[in-house]
């Protein structure tokens, strides 16, 4: 949605993270459009549950899936974002 973070990956892992951003930021603008969400913060939560909805449905059952592996790769995240955007936080 017009913002730029610095994210650190191997070389291995960069196709797949360029990726994941064009999905997402392809997500979170379609959410954007409908209107209903306004802060770029609350669009990124929706874009996650919306994400996290669809990986679900296609594994069948929660039970299909490492979860460990999940949660692992999923709190990796949350601190590469919130590291992300602590700057935002402090102009607020």
């Amino acid at each position: 949605m017009g913002r730029s973070y610095k994210v650190a990956c191997s070389d291995e892992e960069r196709e797949d993270l360029l990726s994941a951003v064009s999905l997402l930021d392809q997500k979170m603008s379609e959410i954007k459009a409908a209107g209903k969400v306004a802060s770029s913060e609350r669009i990124a939560v929706m874009a996650a549950l919306n994400f996290a909805n669809e990986l679900l449905r296609s594994k069948g059952t929660a039970a299909d899936i490492d979860l460990k592996s999940y949660r692992r790769r999923i709190a990796s995240m949350q601190e590469t974002l919130d590291l992300a955007l602590e700057p935002q936080e402090k102009l607020l």
